[in-house]
């Protein structure tokens, strides 16, 4: 594994998603995570970087934190194969903007539509916490799938950690004070640019269980952004 080209920002190539995930997946900047991700489970875990998945065309953007240890870090899909994405596809395919209501492992039916879904660090953190330096060494990661999603002017930030990583990669194109882009359930933040943020607490098993977040929360949230990604009209009736 050449990890060398991996560690700097020039060398991401910004030619399609494909080449956006196979460099992904090479990359060895944060030794923590490393050694972290490659020492949860077994031989059959996807262990690595995970890529974004989900239409090239999306209008929607979907930012969670970074891959559960026996979710994506183990399907090598996001949100896939834990309780963090029972919710989510749920709702999604509420919305019809899934085929599916469960994203069982990285190589099923499941397809999105007009949505791509991806996380701020892209490794497994102990204790689902990564830390400052992780969160700033994967933020080029993401900026480089950004511009290869041109028409997704909407995101959705599934908690606090997503939606920091959106502000500075707002900050790095546009003039803007943090403070007045603050995290709330239901909000929804206008860019300079126009690019629309919409904040939800994020769909994790421990929000779910604690009543924090519930499915008609989500729901909420994701419909509106739905809505303002074009994706769904204000007079279409969804299925329950």
């Amino acid at each position: 594994m050449n990890t060398s080209r991996a560690a700097t920002a020039d060398t991401i190539p910004v030619l399609d998603l494909a080449a956006h995930a196979r460099a992904l997946t090479e990359c060895a900047r944060c030794p923590r995570l490393v050694r972290h991700r490659e020492s949860v489970g077994d031989d059959t875990y996807w262990a690595r970087p995970v890529p974004g998945f989900g239409d090239e065309s999306a209008s929607l953007l979907v930012l969670g934190l970074a891959p559960g240890a026996h979710g994506a870090n183990r399907t090598g899909r996001p949100f896939t194969g834990d309780a963090a994405g029972i919710l989510l596809y749920r709702t999604l395919h509420v919305l019809g903007l899934a085929t599916a209501e469960e994203s069982v492992r990285r190589d099923d039916a499941l397809r999105l539509k007009g949505v791509w879904i991806t996380n701020a660090v892209r490794c497994v953190p102990p204790a689902n916490k990564p830390d400052a330096r992780e969160c700033a060494r994967c933020a080029d990661w993401l900026q480089a799938e950004l511009a290869l999603l041109p028409v997704a002017r909407v995101v959705v930030a599934l908690g606090r950690t997503a939606h920091e990583a959106m502000l500075t990669q707002r900050q790095q194109a546009t003039a803007l004070r943090r403070r007045d882009y603050i995290f709330r359930h239901g909000a929804r933040h206008v860019f300079p640019d126009g690019l629309l943020l919409h904040d939800c607490f994020h769909t994790s098993r421990y929000n779910v269980n604690t009543g924090r977040v519930n499915e008609e929360m989500v729901r909420t949230v994701f419909e509106a952004a739905a809505r303002d990604a074009g994706l769904i009209s204000k007079r279409q009736r969804l299925k329950t």
